[in-house]
């Protein structure tokens, strides 16, 4: 989500509801991380299965120590060959593990130190969590054995695992000492080593381990010496049952975890693209299925976390297929799980971001219910935990790509609300950020894209404002931007239907001006654009729509500029392609009856019967901005008017204009193109003086386009 996809209306082509941004599956969390050579495999399973088993005193469970809760099992710990067999993505599901692990144990052996993974994981595990606890096991070799040249194929320690890394995570060039446990030698020596290292993660002390565990050991003799052989046998067959059951269970349980991360990760992916919504609704069903025999209050941390994923991706699928009242209650749903989740750990910025996304569809909800206040209280608490998560990780370019959706999101919000001031300073924050990172990053096709429509928004504010020399100058870099990257990418599609209704709106704004010239040459060059869309694959409603705005468009300036032969060409065609899409209650429908009766009072034709059409249309129309469709009505009616005062019907002209009249929004901002057509309005019933006002208003602006 970049969440820039929705763009300025002008430049919107017609399209199927907004998809959420894909959200990042969420991280399990682990005890400890278990690094080691894959020469070293055996050694490494009897570690790994000796840890996993270990049962920590009852004595000591639940103390604090300054390692924090002294917990009653050490599970679980990870291991990159048992648990990323079937990933897509190694490094990046080794990162997020290392990102997810309490501790870092280390496996020293001289086939180690030499590992290029093994030096990797720790490095990235001292990047990711300078304040995590980094341990060495030593199962062979020497320590520090290659600072004697002749010793140097001894050296157990990976080279990262002998440097100091600071606070950020940044080498510093110091030779670090990190805390060893020792596995070499006989098995007495091998079971002392075993508890250093476990003495190490809980924060106790060795001798009150080693003591607590002979205590146990020599309780546990002597009630066996005590038993009979029956109950030997019966207390042995039940034991075995009972760990046969334990890990059966814990085998059941870590599989349907698994498989709950597999449908809303990988799977989701596969099957978005697609559009496959029965499948996806399928995933967000059953994975709820499975979280509702279970009570969301004891849930840990990554159940949590994905039944809150599992809740927001059906309400994407609910958006998708229209259902905004289911997909506003289950977002609201996932929006309590994620809430939780911060409180559990309010620093984190991943879960911040898991929040932030469920936050951003509940204020785009509301915004599209018409309920700004709410669309403004989301945008701005977005705002604001996006900024969170870059101050607690200033480096990540996710974060800070974030806040620049953030800051856009809220301008988009102030501009349909037509603060255009307000959201103008928004999307200039937001352009100064995304440039920032696509400087840093210039083969980053997700960030110029950003770029581009950051720089739309923005121009849309100033035109808005009247200020059409800097938004031409936006308007025009943007449209040089789609053409770079249109060309970079060798005619992807994506930018080329971007491109037309930039196109389109750049044309505007040299109307706007009064230069009719640039505009009509701009519009050409948007109508050819998009018959070479329309030649790719006739059958693609979407770029048809996008060819007859394109050629409306044109033929709207081509009257002003007094082509109206050439205008006629393109009202024909533009007109039979909307005819062609159906869409009866659409702007094109209404757009095609009010360039026909502008036609008819250009060339003296009959213009009532297009005119009344036009004002049928635009009572069905509800495009989103319905301040702008109630400007259109009024045109609508004003152009019925004019059509009947040039048939000789003077009376039912006046009743068309006070209709005109009546039908203008009171609004606290308006574009000039509306103060334009506010002004005609005031004209022709008789205004004089509000009309001359307007049209200094207008002057003073710049705005020279005549109205027809």
């Amino acid at each position: 989500m970049a969440k820039v996809a929705r763009l300025p209306a002008n430049d919107r082509v017609p399209k199927a509801r907004a998809k959420p941004r894909k959200r990042r599956r969420a991280q399990t969390r682990y005890f400890a991380f278990l690094s080691y050579s894959h020469r070293d495999e055996e050694l490494a399973d009897w570690l790994h299965r000796e840890l996993e088993d270990f049962h920590v005193p009852t004595a000591l469970a639940g103390k604090l120590t300054a390692n924090g809760i002294v917990p009653k099992r050490l599970a679980p710990i990870f291991r990159d060959e048992h648990e990323l067999a079937a990933a897509d993505d190694l490094g990046e599901e080794i990162s997020a593990a290392l990102a997810a692990s309490n501790f870092l144990i280390v496996l020293c052996t001289p086939s180690a130190a030499t590992s290029h993974w093994t030096n990797a994981e720790i490095e990235t595990f001292k990047r990711a969590r300078p304040d995590g606890c980094v341990l060495a096991v030593i199962g062979g070799g020497e320590p520090f054995a290659s600072d004697i040249a002749e010793r140097a194929d001894e050296e157990c320690f990976p080279p990262a695992l002998r440097e100091r890394y600071d606070k950020r995570g940044r080498p510093t060039g110091q030779r670090a000492e990190p805390l060893a446990a020792d596995l070499r030698g006989g098995a007495d020596d091998r079971r002392m080593g075993f508890l250093k290292l476990v003495a190490g993660m809980l924060g106790v002390g060795l001798d009150d381990l080693v003591k607590r565990e002979n205590t146990r050991r020599q309780r546990r003799l002597a009630w066996l010496s005590a038993a009979s052989l029956s109950g030997m046998a019966i207390t042995s067959m039940l034991a075995i049952a009972a760990i046969q059951a334990r890990d059966s269970a814990r085998d059941q349980r870590r599989e349907a975890e698994g498989l709950v991360a597999f449908m809303l990760g990988d799977l989701k992916d596969k099957l978005e693209p697609i559009g496959r919504l029965d499948a996806l609704d399928g995933v967000g069903t059953k994975v709820l299925d499975y979280y509702r025999k279970q009570d969301a209050a004891d849930l840990p941390d990554n159940a949590l976390l994905q039944r809150s994923r599992a809740l927001s991706l059906s309400a994407q699928v609910a958006m998708l297929r229209g259902n905004v009242d289911n997909a506003q209650k289950l977002y609201g749903e996932a929006l309590a799980g994620t809430a939780e989740a911060i409180r559990r750990q309010p620093n984190d910025p991943q879960r911040l971001y898991d929040h932030a996304q469920n936050v951003f569809w509940v204020g785009e909800i509301a915004r599209q219910m018409g309920d700004s206040k709410t669309a403004e209280a989301s945008a701005r608490d977005y705002g604001e935990m996006a900024a969170r998560m870059v101050r607690l990780d200033p480096d990540n370019i996710r974060w800070r790509m974030e806040k620049q959706n953030a800051e856009v999101e809220l301008g988009v919000v102030l501009y349909e609300q037509r603060r255009f001031a307000e959201a103008q300073e928004q999307f200039t924050r937001g352009l100064g950020t995304i440039q920032a990172l696509a400087t840093a990053d210039p083969g980053n096709g997700a960030f110029q894209q950003s770029v581009a429509d950051t720089l739309a928004w923005l121009a849309d504010s100033m035109m808005s404002q009247g200020r059409f020399a800097d938004a031409i100058q936006r308007r025009e870099y943007h449209v040089a931007l789609l053409e770079r990257l249109s060309a970079r990418s060798r005619g992807d599609v994506a930018y080329r239907q971007r491109l037309v209704p930039a196109q389109r709106a750049l044309a505007n704004l040299y109307a706007f001006g009064g230069d009719l010239t640039g505009a009509i040459r701009t519009l050409q060059a948007a109508v050819a654009g998009a018959d070479e869309l329309v030649g790719i694959e006739g059958s693609n409603r979407q770029w048809a729509a996008t060819a007859a705005a394109a050629r409306l468009n044109l033929a709207d300036v081509l009257l002003a500029a007094n082509r109206s032969g050439d205008a006629a060409l393109q009202i024909t065609s533009a007109c039979a392609a909307v005819a062609k899409l159906g869409q009866a209650a659409s702007p094109a429908t209404r757009d095609c009856q009010m360039l026909r009766a502008k036609l008819a009072l250009t060339t003296g034709g009959t213009a009532v019967v297009p005119a009344q059409a036009a004002v049928a249309a635009a009572r069905l129309v509800q495009s989103g901005d319905r301040l702008a469709d109630r400007f259109m009505l009024a045109k609508a009616y004003r152009l019925l008017g004019d059509a009947r005062a040039r048939g000789g019907d003077a009376g039912d002209a006046r009743v068309a204009w006070q209709a005109a009249a009546n039908t203008l929004p009171a609004v606290a901002a308006e574009r000039p193109g509306e103060i334009a057509e506010r002004a005609t309005i005031f004209e022709r019933n008789g205004k004089a003086a509000e009309a001359a006002k307007l049209g200094a208003q207008l002057h003073e602006l710049g705005y020279k386009l005549r109205s027809v």
